[in-house]
């Protein structure tokens, strides 16, 4: 049920077009793009929020883990106001992006995530190891799964819904950053904008960027600059999850991204990220 009982509803509201996705799925360096795209098409100096207000000429951008901060994120409370859920309201008329990663990528990082660099994870999940948490109830690699599946379920038939895969984004920026720019209602696309804003946004560029406290942003802060699993921009590497999971954990993971719906165009079978 989409409704939104908290005052987070009016953050979630009022979009010109919506981004979600899972955690770790390379969110940031979509919004970088889309807000380095829009800052120089409006001769403003860059902002990682520049999309998220609204302002003429500038599409204002919803992104939202929607269902899976749902399930994962908050108390009881924050679950039967559906605080984190996007209103239904705010999604009609409203071109929605899904933007995909291979789960066992996405789950790795988001590994990392909760036991490097988040403080409010709790002892018991930032202590646990990674075989156990990938079997996790409500962070393991089945809810999401799952919430990319009920998504697909949700959104499945409308025209205005598109997915954007992070394998093809990493393969061919210029091409999926122009789909994704038509995919959130940009009819002309301003060339002379769009090279130096996938420039800008280039993971290299990010990682130095980040390192120098350049963003302004919280978002963007390395928890520890000695270490570099603390850093929000790592390594984005496709395939980077076999560093972390061993052998049966592998199978695991394979297993249950089985279960993905095919039109994410994942394949598993044989532990590699690619088209079926």
């Amino acid at each position: 049920m989409r409704w939104n009982l908290s005052s987070r509803a009016r953050e979630l509201s009022g979009g010109d077009a919506i981004v979600i996705s899972i955690p770790k799925s390379g969110r940031t360096w979509i919004r970088t793009f889309l807000s380095a795209y829009f800052a120089y098409k409006k001769g403003r100096q860059f902002s990682l929020t520049f999309t998220d207000r609204s302002e003429p000429g500038v599409p204002r951008i919803i992104y939202s883990h929607d269902r899976f901060e749902h399930r994962t994120k908050g108390n009881a409370w924050d679950r039967l106001r559906r605080k984190y859920l996007i209103p239904r309201r705010a999604l009609r008329k409203r071109p929605i992006v899904l933007l995909a990663r291979d789960p066992r990528d996405a789950f790795a990082s988001y590994f990392v995530q909760l036991t490097r660099r988040n403080p409010a994870t709790p002892n018991e999940i930032k202590e646990m190891p990674i075989d156990a948490l990938l079997r996790h109830p409500r962070f393991g690699i089945a809810v999401m799964v799952e919430v990319l599946n009920g998504w697909v379920t949700e959104f499945g038939d409308r025209s205005d819904f598109t997915i954007v895969r992070y394998e093809d984004l990493r393969a061919e920026p210029a091409r999926l950053f122009h789909e994704l720019l038509r995919a959130i209602g940009e009819k002309q696309i301003d060339e002379s904008v769009f090279g130096p804003a996938i420039d800008f946004s280039d993971f290299r560029n990010m990682q130095k960027l980040e390192a120098a406290g350049e963003f302004g942003s919280k978002i963007l802060q390395p928890r520890d600059r000695e270490d570099p699993e603390s850093f929000k921009v790592r390594q984005g590497k496709v395939g980077g999850f076999r560093e972390y999971l061993s052998a049966e954990d592998q199978t695991y993971a394979a297993q249950v991204c089985a279960g993905l719906n095919p039109r994410f165009g994942y394949e598993t079978a044989t532990g590699n990220a690619g088209r079926v």
